[in-house]
């Protein structure tokens, strides 16, 4: 790598700005966070199994953010990784609650570059609700292959905290696994009987959709993705890649034993073994006291319907509605669909696989480059009338396309999601959909085919639950409804990181004319884009077909 090249990338990546949006009379009492992280590889072996993971000043998981609403994050980061680019993206900041931050370029988010973001009320305002301690708890896949080599089977491991455990007697000859690396012991969540818990439960995973239980205790659901909800009770909680969730168990079992947290892969047949951790009742010691019972093994894996009804649930609280426009001024319908392109497996929407130009759209757009990515309309629906969602395209060939859709700023937009049959026969896969810079009103779910005449009568217009991140469910459809009032260009992709990798992706413009001067350090490189054709070539090389006046506050 040339020595112009490390400067654009330094340049570029040394000052990543996170404004956490407040409203003006909570900045009196603001604070400033200051983040100082390298990102690098490093040996690390949290279920034991030692590889190569992209890290925060060493760790995985990275660090917490936690911050108040009203405060300013400031992170400054060197990229040590040489050869590759990095992007770091805050994942849902727009409300006070539970998030995530994580790699957005090729895969760097599989392999470790992830962690959680907490914000807090003010003081002196309330919640609707009450507990005693708050715990964050960040879930995981875990993969042993490089981010280039993920093309078969499932995760190797399921973290939770970053700690997992595989079975070391099935490793490789010159594989280095060690059962006994304090690395990969289970992590545990002590627990104080009688009190109440929050659990911030965040799911990161690259893949695999997840349930979470803890044995013995129902928990009560009450915000998702940084709303809150009206509460309901469940003994255990689906949760897809890019979701978060804040629940409240009481530690109100037998305190003379520790209990199991189960979490297990749902919706894919699952080939991984159940991540587990530890309740554990003080004033207990959880080695020399671990569970007895057998870990939970959640519900069954392909039960729609039940993974249905825990979504419809999530409704806003009574006190916390956020009534959303009641009609859309754009309607735009999207097919998923796998396809092949080349004899390469990719996904399409309304059979055009997204890929990004090397030219930032943004860049292109404030700039009035022409040229750089293909300026036509982007699909709006697809034959819906002829179209059988249930078999095998008869044609499963589509194009590969960088066009977006221009939006009016300040419109309201809805966007039906509708799966299909994958290239297997009798096969669907769930989605889980997630929207950059924005949250949308989650209107409604049905399964078959959405119609566009008599579908929307029966949208929640009542009470919907604001998110950023959506699930759409095997031979289904998910339809949303969100304002286009943040002026710029934003991603809005399948969150499984393959999948958006292979063209699972759209992009939305608003008011990119509002956007102020584009600073001179994002403007790029000719070797950077070099390095993104590398990685397109290897991928297409090896053929992967991956599973379907303030206080200042430094740390």
């Amino acid at each position: 790598m040339s020595g112009r090249m490390l400067t654009m990338l330094m340049a570029q990546l040394l000052f990543l700005i996170l404004h956490i949006i407040c409203s003006t009379t909570l900045m009196v009492h603001a604070k400033e966070h200051f983040h100082k992280w390298e990102v690098s590889y490093q040996f690390k072996s949290p279920d034991c199994f030692r590889k190569l993971a992209v890290t925060i000043n060493g760790k995985t998981p990275g660090p917490m953010i936690d911050a108040q609403q009203g405060d300013t994050v400031v992170v400054e980061v060197k990229n040590s990784l040489l050869t590759e680019n990095l992007a770091i993206h805050w994942h849902g900041i727009r409300q006070p609650g539970t998030y995530i931050y994580h790699a957005h370029y090729g895969m760097q988010r599989s392999a470790g570059l992830n962690g959680l973001i907490r914000v807090t009320v003010p003081d002196g305002i309330a919640e609707p609700f009450t507990y005693d301690f708050d715990r964050s708890v960040i879930l995981n896949d875990w993969w042993h292959q490089s981010t280039y080599e993920q093309a078969t089977g499932l995760a190797s491991s399921i973290l939770i905290n970053g700690r997992g455990r595989f079975n070391c007697s099935v490793a490789g000859a010159g594989e280095v696994c060690n059962a006994t690396n304090p690395e990969c012991s289970p992590s545990v969540l002590t627990v104080v009987p009688g009190k109440t818990y929050r659990l911030r439960i965040a799911s990161i995973t690259s893949l695999s959709a997840l349930n979470f239980e803890v044995e013995g205790h129902n928990m009560t659901v009450v915000e998702a993705d940084g709303h809150y909800v009206r509460p309901f009770v469940v003994k255990n909680l689906n949760i897809y890649s890019g979701e978060t969730y804040s629940v409240l168990i009481t530690a109100d079992r037998d305190p003379s034993r520790n209990y199991w947290i189960g979490v297990n892969v749902v919706a894919r047949q699952p080939a991984t073994p159940t991540g587990i951790a530890f309740l554990n009742y003080y004033p207990n010691h959880p080695r020399r006291s671990p569970p007895t019972a057998t870990p939970p093994t959640g519900p069954v894996w392909n039960d729609t319907a039940y993974s249905i009804y825990q979504s419809v649930a999530v409704r806003a609280h009574p006190d916390h509605i956020h009534q959303p426009p009641a009609a859309a001024d754009r309607t735009i319908i999207l097919l998923n669909t796998q396809n092949k392109i080349d004899g390469h497996i990719r996904w399409s929407l309304n059979n055009v696989s997204f890929n990004f130009p090397h030219t930032p759209y943004l860049i292109a757009l404030k700039e009035k480059l022409r040229d750089v990515f293909d300026e036509s309309p982007a699909p709006e629906t697809y034959d819906h009338n002829n179209y059988d969602m249930y078999s095998v395209a008869s044609n499963p060939n589509s194009t590969i396309g960088t066009s977006i859709y221009r939006l009016e700023f300040n419109s309201t937009v809805d966007v039906i999601l509708q799966n299909a049959n994958t290239l297997t026969p009798n096969k669907s896969e769930t989605h889980p959909w997630h929207l950059h810079g924005h949250d949308f009103w989650v209107l409604g779910y049905g399964s078959g085919k959405f119609d566009p005449e008599t579908d929307p009568k029966g949208f929640n217009l009542v009470d919907p639950i604001m998110k950023n991140t959506v699930v759409l469910y095997p031979f289904g459809w998910t339809a949303i409804r969100f304002r286009a009032d943040n002026p710029g260009v934003w991603a809005f992709h399948c969150h499984i990181e393959s999948h958006f990798f292979m063209g699972m992706g759209a992009v939305f413009e608003e008011g990119v004319e509002r956007v102020g001067e584009l600073p001179d350090s994002i403007m790029g490189c000719e070797e950077s884009n070099h390095l993104h054709e590398i990685d397109q070539w290897l991928f297409q090389e090896l053929d992967l077909k991956f599973p379907s006046a303030p206080d200042r506050e430094e740390t």
